[in-house]
Parts: C-alpha cells; structure tokens; sequence
C-alpha cells in the first residue's frame, strides 16, 4: 500500500454511525450483500455509484455506534481507498486499521471539498489536498506503525490455518 491515494471524494457529515455504514438488517448477510447498503439511508446512490479507489472525507465522530467490524469491511469491499474524517470513534479507527482500510484524522478536509472533486491523501505528512480546487488541510500523520499494518493488508492477512501468529509488522 502506498501512503499516497488519489481519487473522487464521497463528502459527507458528522455522526455517521456503524449502523449506517453497516445496516443491521443485513448484519448476517455475505459482504456482497453488506456493501450494497452502505450510507443507503443518507444517499441512496452511494454504494451503487462509488468506484475503487474513491475516497471518503467526512466529519467528526465518523463510525460511532456499535463496534461493527463490518463497518469498515463494507467500505474496503466497496473500494473506498480511504476515509478522511475530523475525527474518528475511537473502534472504528481501530477497526479500520486491523482490516486495511486507510483513515487519515484531518479536521479541515471535509471544508475544503465537495462531492465529485478529486482529492489526494498522503498518510504519512498527515495531508488531504483538493487537487481540483488546490485547497490543502494539515491533519494528523499516521504512525508508522499503523502504516506498515495497512501495508501488509491488515493485522491479520497472511495468517493462514498452519501458521496462526499475526504478520510482524
């Protein structure tokens, strides 16, 4: 994984819960199904209309709610590269890390972007930038640790049934 995406930005508010990223009516359902429902109650055309590669810059306390560890996993099935937020609930961003899915705490992002624009996030300077407009927000770098988890696709990828130990990151 690079420290540097780009892409068209989703921008939305703040208090988005688990429970919007991960309705509970499909909670058992496969990931296939999961994804579809994304945000479905605050944009009905969002999962059917984001691509891979997109990201997400959104505003404070993004994830609250339940600890739904399918929160995040909905958003890396549907390919978001990352979610940039004036702030995090504090599982989510956990959970996001321990999947692979990048997240970037930058509290000026979401003024400085619409929906539709392209953006670029650079995890280790702590950057977003509107590369259509040249805005740029200075958040919170990423620690080099966390970076090197999503590097090896999360804390568990590569651990297979013979070798149960976690990726030495």
């Amino acid at each position: 994984m690079d420290d540097v995406m780009r892409g068209r930005v989703w921008r939305f508010g703040d208090d988005i819960s688990t429970d919007l990223l991960s309705p509970g009516a499909y909670a058992v359902d496969p990931v296939e199904v999961r994804k579809l429902h994304v945000l479905e109650s605050v944009d009905p055309n969002f999962a059917g209309s984001v691509e891979p590669g997109d990201l997400l810059v959104v505003g404070r306390n993004f994830g609250c709610g339940s600890s739904r560890e399918t929160a995040p996993e909905n958003l890396a099935a549907l390919g978001i590269a990352c979610v940039v937020a004036a702030s995090f609930a504090r599982i989510f961003l956990r959970n996001a890390v321990a999947i692979g899915l990048p997240v970037l705490i930058c509290p000026d992002a979401q003024g400085i972007v619409e929906t539709g624009q392209q953006g670029q996030v650079d995890l280790a300077a702590g950057v977003f930038e509107n590369l259509t407009t040249g805005a740029t927000a200075v958040g919170e770098p990423l620690p080099e640790e966390m970076r090197r988890i999503l590097a090896a696709g999360g804390i568990l990828a590569g651990l297979t049934v013979d070798d149960p130990s976690p990726p030495s990151v």
